[in-house]
């Protein structure tokens, strides 16, 4: 009995020691929010600006000039000049026609020249004596009236035989097949010892002109009828005229280096796709651009004033698919925020609602994010792509 007293006592001594040490220590308190550091995320200034109203269309490349090289007379070819795919020159040799013939002919129409210069001489002479008989009351006036006559008709034999030997000449020179144009030529249609003609059909060769090019694109005639309609109640200004203001962009996603200009763009609407052909003309100093080359055609057609735009990736999607974006307020807290998103410019994305100049929105960092904490900003530098490129190396 009186060991089971001492081991009741025993335990409650222990408990009670327990009871004062915990007393005695310092008691731990839970971390805080606010004594955690800030959390640094990249944030960017919303800033108004001018952004070009840009679209991205369809379109072929082609040539300024086609010409289709054709004989002017008939022959045999006995030479091929030029080489196959090169550039050529403007009144360049391509093919040679024998020229035996034409020679001949022109031969012919300076002794045909030489005998009408022959006759006229002579009846100029005959002219001048019957009308000094005249005077003289010598010769009648049916002689003078006869040699008047004849010595017309020997005028116009002369006048005739010298068009014959020019049209002689031509033809000899026109057995010299030249290029129409400068460009760059196709392949050879005719070789030598074919027979051609002034056919339709006798086509030697084709030549365009590739420096500079056109690229014909279209565009919904809705879409041009927005933007005019914009143009005409200030929500959007006009490109300046003296700019250029069309690029090219190849399948690859590469920009040509060139800009171009807007020529014209069609009166009509094409009545079974509803679109607008549009044209714009190129350099193409390098021959990169070939016709029938199918490319991206960027038309800048006008200039949003006062634009909110922000980076792609500052912008978060909810369940519903609508815009989100992280604003950092003054006090450290975020606000998530819906907004209106409109186009994209070059990776940026136009906020058409929703932002106010000199908010900070959240570009980089998101991960960090958490319930309680504080957050601070840094301005946010996009990565270059070599910056990528090493990274990924």
């Amino acid at each position: 009995m009186m060991m089971f007293q001492n081991l009741s006592l025993s335990r409650c001594l222990v408990a009670a020691c327990a009871v004062l040490a915990s007393f005695g220590a310092p008691m731990a308190s839970p971390a805080k929010a606010a004594d955690q550091p800030p959390v640094e995320l990249g944030i960017v200034d919303v800033e108004p600006q001018d952004l070009p109203v840009t679209n991205n269309l369809p379109g072929r490349i082609a040539p300024t000039r086609i010409a289709e090289v054709r004989p002017r007379v008939s022959g045999i070819v006995v030479e091929r000049v030029f080489q196959q795919g090169s550039l050529v020159k403007e009144g360049d040799v391509l093919y040679r026609i024998d020229p035996a013939p034409f020679h001949l002919r022109v031969q012919s129409a300076e002794a045909t020249l030489k005998r009408a210069l022959a006759t006229q001489l002579q009846a100029r002479q005959q002219a001048d004596r019957v009308a000094e008989l005249r005077t003289k009351n010598v010769a009648s006036e049916q002689q003078s009236d006869n040699a008047v006559a004849a010595l017309a008709q020997a005028d116009a034999d002369v006048a005739s035989a010298e068009a014959g030997l020019a049209s002689a000449k031509l033809d000899l020179q026109y057995s010299e097949v030249r290029a129409p144009i400068s460009g760059r030529i196709g392949r050879a249609l005719i070789t030598e010892g074919a027979l051609v003609g002034t056919g339709a059909a006798d086509i030697l060769a084709t030549i365009q002109q590739l420096d500079p090019v056109y690229a014909d694109f279209t565009q919904s005639a809705g879409e041009l009828l927005e933007l005019r309609r914009e143009l005409k109640v200030g929500a959007l200004t006009g490109p300046n005229p003296g700019a250029a203001n069309v690029r090219l962009m190849f399948d690859n996603g590469s920009e040509y280096p060139h800009p171009g200009q807007l020529l014209f763009s069609e009166a009509t609407v094409d009545a079974t796709t509803g679109q607008v052909t549009l044209r714009g003309q190129f350099p193409n100093p390098d021959g990169d651009l070939l016709p029938g080359m199918y490319v991206r055609v960027v038309l800048e057609q006008g200039v949003q004033r006062n634009a909110i735009a922000v980076p792609q990736q500052a912008v978060q999607r909810d369940g519903r698919g609508d815009a989100q974006i992280y604003i950092l307020k003054q006090d450290g807290e975020l606000e998530l925020r819906s907004v209106q998103a409109g186009r994209t410019l070059d990776n940026r994305q136009i906020i058409e609602q929703g932002l106010k100049p000199g908010e900070q929105v959240i570009v980089e960092g998101f991960q960090k994010i958490r319930p309680g904490a504080t957050f601070t900003g840094s301005p946010w530098k996009p990565v270059t792509a070599a910056k990528a490129a090493g990274r990924q190396g």
